[in-house]
């Protein structure tokens, strides 16, 4: 069963279209469930995301797909065959991008379009229908996702933070190193200093001499 369908931009993970389709039972949590969508969405911009992916969730899975400036996500039961949830997401993504790519990039506020859930609905009804002729029709468009990653939600949602850490660190050593090369010119700037002012007494101090005693 697929509990909620979300499309978000990628550059920002601001979301576009919602549809929740799990009803009010709280057993699905939907609350803490939606705000770990929230938090995958933000992570797409990073370097190496992969386009393509299915995250762990305790008994649920996100299956999300990236096209183009925007990502269509999925949170399924974990029994739910990933080949509908990706075909299924294939199928919102491509009608969402011909509605609406022209207007992605300008949208200022979230769930700007609203009017996109009866597609969504249209589409869910024919990816979960479990009638064979049904399901037979839809086979023919299902694609290949046994290279698909699978992973966990919590190293999905702190990758990154070790790069990050890394990234200061070496920004803290470049700092350092300036640091050092200015005080080493500064330090070579005093010495140089320091050797014109003595070679210039030595000089002053030879001449009076001469004059004294020549």
């Amino acid at each position: 069963m697929v509990l909620l369908t979300l499309v978000a931009r990628v550059r920002d993970g601001l979301i576009l279209a919602t549809s929740i389709e799990g009803g009010d039972d709280p057993d699905h949590n939907m609350v803490k469930l939606t705000t770990q969508a929230k938090m995958l969405f933000k992570k797409l911009h990073q370097p190496n995301t992969p386009s393509v992916q299915s995250v762990e969730s305790g008994a649920f899975v996100f299956h999300y797909l990236i096209k183009d400036s925007i990502c269509a996500l999925a949170l399924c039961e974990q029994q739910f065959p990933r080949r509908v949830a990706f075909a299924y997401l294939e199928d919102i993504a491509n009608e969402f991008l011909s509605q609406n790519a022209h207007k992605v990039d300008t949208v200022t506020r979230p769930y700007h379009f609203l009017d996109f859930d009866p597609y969504i609905q249209q589409a869910k009804r024919k990816y979960m229908d479990r009638n064979r002729q049904a399901m037979a029709a839809v086979n023919s468009e299902l694609q290949d996702v046994t290279r698909i990653m699978v992973s966990n939600i919590e190293d999905v949602l702190h990758r990154g933070e070790a790069l990050t850490m890394l990234d200061s660190r070496a920004a803290d050593l470049r700092d350092l190193s300036q640091k050092y090369r200015e005080d080493a010119r500064k330090l070579n700037n005093k010495s140089a200093m320091k050797i014109m002012i003595a070679v210039g007494v030595s000089l002053i101090l030879f001449v009076l001499l001469r004059f004294f005693y020549f």
